[in-house]
């Protein structure tokens, strides 16, 4: 179980379509993103996090909107699940990412990862940069060194480098400490802890061992807890896991989610076989004690609830509000609209 206190957050992909839904533009999705957010901190909810998609009808920028989100909120983390860092300058991020989380207070909660399956080809080679996963990783080693701090280019001394090492700017205190890895597999799982990030783990595992979804996160997580023990880092790491929860309380929700199995599925992606986990959807008094048993849940700290972004900020905020009179206290979480954001632990140094 997790040492920190219970969260719960709304995770938003920001799909729009011209003829379809309640979001019909980009700039509709931008805005109604906003404005959940500032529903969200109104009703009590602790995080809001956006999921990044390239060349895609979504969210793909996300550092100018966690920027405004940052401006009209005082009190909710906001952050990634997660930006694909194969897309990514890592210095240019550094920068980017330590603007957003000054004009937040520090509250920005950074998820970032290899990525998923994409509609365009090879599409980081478009934006000039390489694809492999050892690349992702090297960005990530630089992105982390970045933020905390370490000079990374030489000062010119007369025409020539010289020996001083130059940081990007600005800085902000303890965003380093605040970098979530998605993971998708126990194997990453552990390379995560190794590497003293936090863990962000989806509605999606990359394999499958054949017992329901929930334990095998669950055991996922155990690995990555033991691994940041084995490595020696300080304090406790933090994990958040995804999950779609629907309440249904109105005949729309009805006739939108009514028919979901409520089960697990496996199937093949991106090569693995691969485990998907259920839905929550039913009355709220039925989805509290369903969650309440989802051993995954109870492992996290942190809930993210995907929402239905197409529905609207109206639809949306009614959900999320559903979800924490009725549903969330089971998991044991209570509203904190006064919480101020967690202090992480201090290190000695920070691990690349």
């Amino acid at each position: 179980m997790s040492l920190h206190p219970k969260r719960i957050g709304f995770l938003s992909f920001g799909a729009w379509h011209p003829a379809a839904g309640m979001t019909n533009s980009a700039a509709d999705a931008v805005q109604q993103t906003l404005e959940l957010a500032v529903a969200a901190e109104e009703i009590g909810i602790d995080g809001a996090f956006l999921r990044v998609h390239h060349f895609a009808r979504q969210l793909s920028a996300p550092f100018p909107l966690l920027a405004a989100i940052g401006a009209r909120t005082s009190r909710i983390e906001m952050g990634t699940a997660v930006i694909d860092m194969r897309y990514e300058n890592p210095l240019y991020m550094a920068e980017d990412a330590a603007v957003a989380d000054l004009l937040a207070g520090g509250r920005l909660q950074l998820g970032i990862s290899r990525g998923s399956p994409e509609p365009a080809w090879h599409g980081a080679e478009a934006f000039g940069y390489a694809v492999d996963a050892d690349d992702v990783r090297k960005k990530t080693e630089i992105f982390r060194a970045a933020i905390s701090g370490a000079g990374v280019v030489a000062a010119d001394a007369g025409g020539g480098p010289g020996d001083i090492l130059l940081p990007v700017q600005p800085q902000s205190p303890g965003l380093a400490e605040r970098i979530w890895w998605g993971s998708g597999t126990r194997e990453s799982a552990a390379w995560v802890g190794e590497q003293g990030m936090n863990l962000m783990s989806s509605t999606l595992l990359l394999e499958d061992t054949k017992v329901p979804f929930d334990e095998l996160q669950a055991e996922q997580i155990g690995i990555f807890r033991d691994a940041w023990t084995s490595a020696g880092h300080a304090g406790t790491p933090r994990v958040s896991v995804s999950r779609s929860v629907m309440p249904i309380t109105t005949d729309l929700d009805q006739r939108l989610f009514g028919g979901d199995a409520n089960s697990d599925q496996v199937g093949w992606l991106d090569g693995a076989l691969s485990r998907f986990g259920r839905s929550y959807t039913g009355a709220p008094d039925q989805i509290a004690v369903e969650l309440a048993d989802d051993a995954a849940v109870q492992a996290a700290d942190t809930l993210m609830l995907t929402v239905p972004s197409q529905l609207g900020v109206e639809h949306n905020a009614a959900m999320l509000a559903t979800i924490a009179q009725e549903v969330a206290p089971a998991i044991g979480w209570s509203a904190q609209t006064d919480r101020a954001p967690e202090k992480p632990p201090a290190r000695d140094s920070v691990d690349h």
